[in-house]
């Protein structure tokens, strides 16, 4: 594995452990894809730093079962802005 990938693995397993972001947000900070960040924290951060990585992914799993709520709140609002105008 090349050296900046092992420092992006590393850099994104520790903004998702200082800021809880899910996958979609982390991606859009270092302005990479989905699948990337996926692969980084799931695949190559366990070989690199073993405890970072499975606090990352009790963060992910917490954010995928709470995932339902989000997306029914943002529904809900969509159809609160609808109903005013």
């Amino acid at each position: 594995m090349q050296n900046y990938i092992r420092k992006r693995a590393v850099k994104i397993g520790l903004h998702i452990q200082n800021t809880s972001d899910t996958v979609r947000q982390t991606a859009e900070v270092f302005g990479i894809s989905k699948s990337t960040v996926h692969k980084d924290v799931s695949e190559r951060l366990p070989r690199i730093d073993k405890q970072l990585a499975q606090e990352v992914k009790n963060i992910l799993d917490k954010n995928k079962a709470e995932r339902h709520i989000r997306g029914g709140e943002a529904t809900r609002q969509k159809y609160a802005s609808i109903r005013i105008n």
